[in-house]
C-alpha cells in the first residue's frame, strides 16, 4: 500500500502546497513527502502526529514513503493544518 499511496501522491497537483513553503530557516520537507505519510497513516488507522512520527523510525512502509528522512511531530501537524484544507479538491 506505501507503494500505492506514492504513486497516488505523484499524480496530484500540489503547486499550492510548493508555493507557501517559506524561503527561510532550514529546507522544508517536500510537501509530497508529508502528505505521502499523512494519507498512508490514515489508511492504517494512525491519526497522531507523533505516532506518524514514532513510524518514519520504526516502520519499514513509513520510512519507505518518509525516503529515510523523519519529519518531527510538530512539522507533520503543522502541515496538516495548513494545507489538507486546499488539497480536498
Amino acid at each position: 500500500m506505501a507503494r500505492f499511496v506514492v504513486e497516488i501522491i505523484d499524480q496530484l497537483n500540489l503547486s499550492s502546497a510548493y508555493a507557501s513553503n517559506k524561503g527561510y530557516g532550514k529546507d522544508p520537507y517536500d510537501p509530497r513527502l508529508l502528505l505521502g505519510l499523512i494519507f498512508y497513516s490514515y489508511c492504517t488507522g494512525i491519526f497522531s502526529s507523533r505516532k506518524i512520527e514514532a513510524a518514519t523510525n520504526d516502520t519499514v512502509a513509513f520510512r519507505f514513503i518518509a525516503g529515510n528522512l523523519h519529519p518531527d511531530h510538530d512539522t507533520i501537524a503543522n502541515f496538516r493544518k495548513t494545507h489538507l484544507d486546499k488539497i480536498e479538491d
